[in-house]
């Protein structure tokens, strides 16, 4: 997934037992608030999560997490019939295939912005002692949102994807970037308490009271926390279950690549492909519907053929960050490996033969989602499900271009 610039290691955040309950964000579940444990019993709980650098001692009040407040309505956005007119330009890589963008409002987008960097400073404190402002405006999540959802009916639906957005982000920082504490020894045993900000355990009130002291001592899983608080209070539990599903999967997808990284083995093509179904933009893609004011029924979700369509879809998306990153992730001089450079060592090509090799895959996965999409067209709730995948598709893309000259670009 795409990164934050600007990171910093973990500042301890000591929640007081007095008001504890008042400021804890809830699940839903009615679950008591975080809880002080013994000092020796929390020392290794926060062992645990910290990683190699510590967590440190003094403390960072989290502020209540308030219900989102009503906010002005935003205006109906255009059609894919008068999308973004694309025409050919040096900041979009030459015969990369993809739909068209639909809404592209700077305006709303800083808004967004700024409603994002309010909730990353104020409410979750995520990147303490950095310049968190010019590190999340320089990302410019709140385009992405804006570029990616363009029928969410209100700026508070974007502000539950740009929360959920920012914080897997930070999970990825804090947990898988050997430069911001992440090692592979311990990345996995990371992810699964990461993972239970969004599917919190059910165990003693003792051990529940540890666990929820240890993850509020953690930027990243206050983050996650908190952004899946606003998810819950506006989509259903269906599709509550089905981003906790993705997200799994995203993890497993993570592991994959600290393991290939760990060993600096670049695996085949095949197998590459197999990980970047995992380790991709899928949760993203998949909020579609709750973005949009609507649901998709469990049911329909489930079926292979809608399936496929959401897979095609993510991997394109992910696919079209390989290409755009390629010459970032080359210039940081770090063992790393993408579609071009799994291909070339394949094939025993050139990086550059690798990149048009690479397009022609983006390209015929963009085709078969397309058929994929045609064939579910008659049921007018999976037509609009399906529609939000290409429009995110479109929006991811547009956003890459738009990033040209500043941390992508359109070739090796």
């Amino acid at each position: 997934m795409p990164d934050v610039p600007g990171r910093a290691d973990a500042t301890a955040w000591t929640p007081d037992p007095d008001d504890a309950a008042q400021e804890a964000p809830t699940d839903g579940s009615g679950s008591p608030p975080h809880a002080e444990v013994p000092a020796e019993r929390l020392a290794d709980l926060v062992a645990l999560l910290s990683g190699p650098h510590g967590i440190g001692t003094h403390g960072t009040r989290l502020p209540r997490l308030p219900a989102p407040a009503p906010t002005p309505g935003v205006a109906e956005p255009p059609q894919a019939a008068s999308a973004i007119e694309q025409p050919e330009s040096p900041k979009r890589i030459k015969g990369l295939y993809c739909p068209p963008a639909v809404r592209d409002d700077r305006a709303l987008a800083d808004e967004v912005n700024d409603r994002l960097v309010d909730w990353a400073e104020r409410e979750v404190n995520l990147y303490p002692d950095t310049d968190l402002r010019a590190a999340l405006l320089g990302f410019d999540a709140g385009r992405s949102v804006v570029l990616c959802h363009p029928d969410a009916p209100d700026i508070d639906h974007l502000m539950v994807a740009a929360r959920l957005l920012i914080a897997e982000n930070a999970v990825d920082d804090y947990y898988c970037e050997v430069e911001y504490g992440g090692t592979a020894d311990r990345r996995g045993a990371a992810l699964a308490v990461a993972q239970s900000m969004i599917d919190p355990p059910h165990n003693t009130p003792c051990y529940e009271a540890d666990w929820r002291t240890a993850t509020a001592a953690h930027p990243a899983l206050r983050a996650m926390w908190s952004a899946m608080a606003y998810f819950h209070a506006l989509g259903t539990p269906a599709q509550e279950h089905r981003f906790r599903h993705d997200i799994a999967n995203l993890y497993l997808g993570y592991n994959a690549e600290g393991d290939c990284i760990a060993q600096e083995r670049t695996p085949a093509v095949w197998e590459y492909l197999v990980q970047r179904q995992f380790n991709s933009f899928r949760p993203c893609l998949t909020l579609t519907d709750t973005i949009g004011g609507y649901e998709l029924p469990a049911h329909l979700y489930a079926e292979p053929a809608v399936q496929r369509a959401v897979a095609l879809a993510a991997n394109v998306s992910t696919i079209c960050n390989d290409l755009y990153s390629l010459r970032k992730e080359q210039a940081s001089e770090r063992f790393h490996y993408s579609l071009p450079t799994v291909i070339a060592a394949e094939d025993r090509c050139s990086i550059h033969e690798a990149f048009d090799k690479a397009i022609e895959v983006h390209n015929e996965m963009v085709h078969l989602f397309e058929e994929q999409a045609a064939a579910l067209a008659a049921d007018p709730v999976v037509a609009r499900f399906t529609a939000g995948l290409s429009n995110w598709m479109g929006g991811n893309h547009e956003w890459h271009s738009g990033n040209v000259g500043t941390r992508y670009a359109t070739s090796p």
